[in-house]
């Protein structure tokens, strides 16, 4: 293989061996490539200056890099805006290892002939990386043959490499499209080691969608940074994307006047929802419920339950439908079935087998420890949450957002969500 570090300032000579100048950078084209191709070579010349000099004069490039044409006849390169010089733009830069889901910094590029034509492979971004550009490699790889060990490389595939540079929007675009097949927890991860600046720009492009799940699973200060920087139109339908109460944890910790027009911007029950949930102390149990769960009339059969929730818009909001809760027409609780016992029951049984006046709940004022416990006590994906003087079911506390002041975060974070996921 050859390394970009090898090839930097080294001579360019030309068909007849004579020196063009020295290699100052290595320019590739079609970045969303695998292998994307060499186009120029940046060559610097102390009597002519710089010029870029197209690869299809290019002859090798290691152990020396030279030409197929005279020196005079050198074809030159015109740039075309599209091109991405690696010692400029990558070498030293931090990527994002989209197969490893890692940040990491850019020690060394590699290079590969195939055919005719050169490419590049991949990103040198191990320590041997470092030590090749100090020149050190050689001693280094001795040292290795002389205690029998092979010197550790740490090279990634260039289809796994997604670029963060905030000023480089062709290659952020090809980016954004590996980085949106990642697990948002791991974007996160990521996220919470970038500059704020950088983390503004590396969002651009994600959907609404998206950058909820993204922001879901971050820090709390990564997630203000990034509400706070986003037009406030986008900002609000993010928001409504978010399962409540994060969005509603989200607009608690920001300044009253920027909370109150989020608020006002986003839709009507979105906005209901989020003025329910900021009533409470954030450690309360009304303060980590979440306002999006199943619930079926109590008057309806079993089949009637199931058609309900193949259509009611409110029931396919819950993408993690564990528990099916009963209400009367006043939102009163009767009672609580899972969902294995609906779809495995007669369809004309009617829910009202399963009231049950004994149903655990916890008042929205009591402490988020208090909902932790019983979670614990009963072995329960969720708890709902009941007005003390309406007695009208508000929604429910789900057992990570229960557990969050017992486990550690990240434990908590390994934890699947039951409510709206």
């Amino acid at each position: 293989m050859i390394y970009l570090s090898k090839l930097l300032n080294q001579k360019v000579w030309d068909v007849f061996g004579r020196v063009v100048g020295r290699l100052e950078d290595v320019l590739v084209e079609h970045t969303e490539q695998s292998m994307p191709p060499i186009i120029a070579i940046l060559v610097k010349d102390t009597a002519n200056g710089e010029e870029l000099i197209d690869a299809s004069s290019l002859v090798t490039l290691w152990p020396s890099i030279t030409l197929i044409t005279r020196k005079e006849e050198s074809l030159i390169y015109q740039p075309n805006g599209h091109e991405l010089h690696l010692k400029q733009r990558v070498l030293d830069q931090q990527i994002v290892d989209t197969e490893g889901k890692r940040l990491v910094r850019v020690n060394d590029l590699q290079i590969a002939r195939k055919d005719h034509h050169f490419y590049l492979t991949g990103v040198d971004v191990g320590g041997l990386g470092l030590i090749r550009r100090l020149g050190l490699d050689s001693l280094v790889r001795g040292t290795a043959r002389l205690f029998n060990k092979k010197p550790k490389i740490n090279v990634i595939p260039w289809e796994d490499v997604a670029s963060i540079e905030h000023d480089d929007p062709l290659r952020l675009k090809v980016s954004r499209e590996r980085l949106v097949k990642m697990e948002p927890a791991d974007i996160a991860a990521i996220l919470n080691d970038l500059d704020h600046h950088t983390n503004k720009a590396f969002l651009e492009g994600f959907t609404d969608e998206q950058l909820a799940d993204t922001l879901e699973e971050s820090s709390a200060e990564i997630q203000q940074v990034v509400i706070t920087h986003l037009e406030p139109e986008r900002a609000a339908d993010i928001l409504e994307e978010m399962e409540p109460d994060e969005a509603a944890d989200i607009l608690a910790d920001m300044d009253r006047s920027r909370s109150e027009e989020l608020l006002r911007l986003m839709d009507d029950e979105d906005e209901e929802d989020m003025r329910v949930l900021l009533r409470y102390h954030e450690t309360s149990s009304g303060g980590i419920m979440t306002t999006e769960f199943a619930s079926v009339p109590a008057d309806f059969t079993v089949g009637q339950a199931l058609h309900h929730l193949r259509t009611n818009e409110e029931a396919l909001e819950d993408e993690f439908m564990y528990y099916i809760y009963i209400l009367d027409d006043k939102k009163h609780l009767k009672g609580v079935l899972s969902l294995r016992d609906l779809v495995t029951s007669s369809l004309d049984k009617p829910l009202s087998d399963w009231f049950d006046e004994h149903t655990v709940t916890v008042s929205p004022y009591d402490s988020q420890n208090d909902a932790a416990y019983l979670v614990a006590k009963y072995n329960l994906m969720a708890v709902p949450v009941i007005d003390p003087e309406t007695n009208e079911m508000l929604g429910i506390v789900t057992v990570d957002d229960a557990l969050d002041t017992v486990l550690p975060t990240a434990w908590k974070k390994r934890l699947p969500r039951f409510a709206g996921r």
